[in-house]
């Protein structure tokens, strides 16, 4: 049974930052590249950041202005999202995902099918 739990989620005031932790079982990790997006209350679930199998290429959406890093830990089965310098707007639940695709690239983060979805963590930014 593939499992995906976020952590690290919380209430932060703007300028601060956060690290979200996402721990895969059930799965070979390498062979999944993994993503964050977010869901802010009354809108879509949005891409936030993406990273390939390997970690060798990430991709962000625009809207982070060079505020998060993806990263990740094969040995560890964990992807991470280090979050710096908050805004309110950044508040939402966060849900890592995972696509089956050891070698390649994910041409459209955004839509791409993934295969797997975490519960989510919330993130609350306060002004």
């Amino acid at each position: 049974q593939v499992q995906l739990v976020e952590s690290g989620g919380g209430l932060v005031q703007a300028g601060g930052s956060l690290r979200l932790s996402c721990t895969a079982s059930g799965l070979t990790f390498t062979n999944y590249a993994m993503a964050w997006f977010r869901q802010a209350p009354g809108k879509e679930r949005r891409f936030v950041a993406g990273i390939t199998a390997s970690g060798g290429s990430t991709h962000y959406a625009d809207s982070n202005n060079g505020r998060f890093t993806i990263s990740r830990d094969n040995a560890k089965n964990t992807l991470y999202l280090q979050m710096n310098i908050l805004i309110p707007d950044d508040t939402a639940i966060y849900y890592c995902a995972a696509d089956y695709r050891p070698y390649g690239v994910v041409h459209s983060w955004g839509t791409n099918p993934f295969d797997y979805w975490g519960q989510g963590t919330q993130v609350t930014v306060s002004s």
